[in-house]
């Protein structure tokens, strides 16, 4: 199992090389509130020479398919070949309120975008008759776009994050790899059913060649409950993104039993109560889908998440300051040494 670390955007640029340093295999960049992550990227990949990136992820409504593909292409020339682009789709209310862009059918949005993605990061003319991206159609009056980024490899892997069934399974039916969230260790095997599945409907066998990356938050400190705070605070951000189970966080948990604590924080959150709201975040659910405590106990999460199928485990810290982020990565970086990883 690989190990990740996310990277904040001011941060990546002195993050990443100490990453490097303790053995992350790969570094990561969010995208969501106040901050986009292909500058970040970039200044990540000039302070590196080892360390695989990734975007994690580029909202899909705030991007071109085609700009996405550029920025990809340029990514992975600038860091020689070490780029996987990650995609999301977001949400209605990232969508539609914060981008104006439609979310309607967003399964068959997140398809033709990928494929307008691939065709473009293959150099080949752009052109495509599609129902979201219609894109230079044959006989238009303008010609169709062709990348050229010299460095660039056509194919170049793509992660789509996926929450809901559905999605899991288009992800495995039409990207290189899963980016899940909030996901603990023994809810990982029904997820590679639904992997498998999308695999299967692509006429690919298994998951062998496929990545299995898991976003888990960390907090590395002497007592659990302690450290769940930023977790609970994370968590309820998420699950109040979008009212009731259009956001697919607030589904999630319900799936998972917690329909009403997921009520409780969208009410209070909506209440402008956010500490209510992250109060009202489960402690057990939170140290189920995240890395809590001292390294040892954090070492026995690592093995189980290994267990499970996870191929590569990226670790989020959400502590409070620099230090502590720091503290985190490096704490966990001492768990997979006791986990024997």
């Amino acid at each position: 199992m690989r190990l990740g670390a996310y990277f904040t955007y001011d941060e990546a640029a002195w993050t990443a090389p100490v990453a490097e340093e303790l053995g992350y295999e790969l570094g990561l960049v969010a995208e969501g509130y106040v901050t986009e992550a292909a500058v970040a990227l970039g200044a990540a990949a000039s302070r590196t020479t080892r360390l695989q990136l990734a975007s994690g992820v580029f909202e899909i409504p705030a991007r071109t398919p085609v700009l996405t593909a550029m920025t990809a292409a340029t990514l992975d020339a600038v860091s020689a070949g070490r780029f996987t682009l990650g995609l999301g789709v977001a949400n209605a209310q990232v969508s539609e309120g914060w981008h104006g862009v439609p979310f309607d059918r967003p399964l068959a949005r997140t398809r033709e975008y990928l494929d307008v993605v691939r065709l473009t990061l293959s150099g080949s003319p752009v052109s495509h008759r599609g129902e979201h991206f219609p894109l230079a159609p044959h006989g238009g009056p303008w010609a169709p776009f062709t990348l050229r980024v010299p460095g660039a490899r056509p194919d170049l892997p793509i992660h789509l994050a996926a929450v809901g069934p559905r999605n899991v399974e288009l992800a495995g039916e039409v990207a290189d790899g899963w980016i899940g969230n909030f996901c603990p260790p023994d809810r990982v095997a029904e997820n590679l059913r639904r992997l498998e599945t999308g695999r299967r409907r692509a006429g690919r066998d298994g998951l062998a060649d496929f990545d299995v990356l898991l976003s888990v938050p960390a907090v590395v400190a002497d007592d659990p409950r302690e450290a769940a705070e930023p977790v609970r605070r994370y968590v309820s951000r998420f699950v109040s993104l979008g009212r009731g189970t259009g956001n697919f966080y607030y589904a999630h948990l319900a799936r998972l039993g917690l329909g009403e604590a997921a009520e409780a924080v969208q009410e209070k959150f909506l209440a402008g109560d956010p500490a209510g709201a992250a109060a009202a975040v489960p402690f057990d659910f939170v140290d189920r889908i995240a890395l809590l405590g001292p390294p040892d106990r954090i070492a026995e999460r690592l093995r189980a998440y290994d267990k499970a199928g996870v191929t590569t485990l990226a670790v989020s810290p959400l502590s409070p300051t620099s230090e502590e982020r720091a503290r985190t990565l490096t704490g966990v970086a001492a768990a997979r040494r006791l986990a024997g990883l």
